[in-house]
C-alpha cells in the first residue's frame, strides 16, 4: 500500500515537472539593443543575416533596416521582425504556429530562440 502511495506521487512529481518545462512564458521582445562601434547600416544588416542564417532562421529583407526571420522547427513556426540602424536593432514577435501564443505569451522555447539569436547578432556585430 506505501509503495503504490509512493509511486503515484513519483509519477505526479515527474509529470509536473515535465509540463512546467512545455510551459509557457511572456513573449521576449528586444528592444533598441545597442550597437557598440562604428558601423555601417549596410555591415549592420549583414551581421543580422549571418547571426539569424547561422542559427536557422530564413531571413528576407523586407526595405532598408527591415528584415523578416522565420524559424520552421518540425510543425512550429516563428515569425520576427528586426528592425535597425548603425546604432541599435530591435527583434519584434510578428507570428508563429504551434506555438501557443495567446497575445502575450508563448511556448518558453521561443524565448531561447530569441535569446539565441540575440547573442549571435551581438557576437557578429562584434567581429565586424
Amino acid at each position: 500500500m506505501k509503495f503504490n502511495l509512493l509511486g503515484k506521487i513519483s509519477i505526479i512529481i515527474v509529470s509536473l515537472a515535465l509540463l512546467a518545462g512545455c510551459g509557457a512564458a511572456l513573449v521576449r521582445n528586444v528592444d533598441a539593443a545597442m550597437i557598440t562601434g562604428n558601423h555601417s547600416v549596410a555591415n549592420v544588416e549583414k551581421a543580422i543575416v549571418r547571426a539569424g542564417t547561422d542559427l536557422g532562421w530564413m531571413m528576407t529583407k523586407k526595405s532598408d533596416k527591415h528584415i523578416v526571420g522565420k524559424l520552421a522547427l518540425r510543425t512550429h513556426l516563428a515569425v520576427i521582425d528586426i528592425t535597425f540602424d548603425k546604432n541599435s536593432y530591435s527583434i519584434k514577435y510578428k507570428d508563429s504556429t504551434n506555438l501557443g501564443y495567446n497575445g502575450s505569451s508563448i511556448h518558453s522555447n521561443y524565448n531561447g530562440w530569441i535569446q539565441n539569436l540575440q547573442k549571435a547578432i551581438a557576437l557578429q556585430i562584434n567581429i565586424l
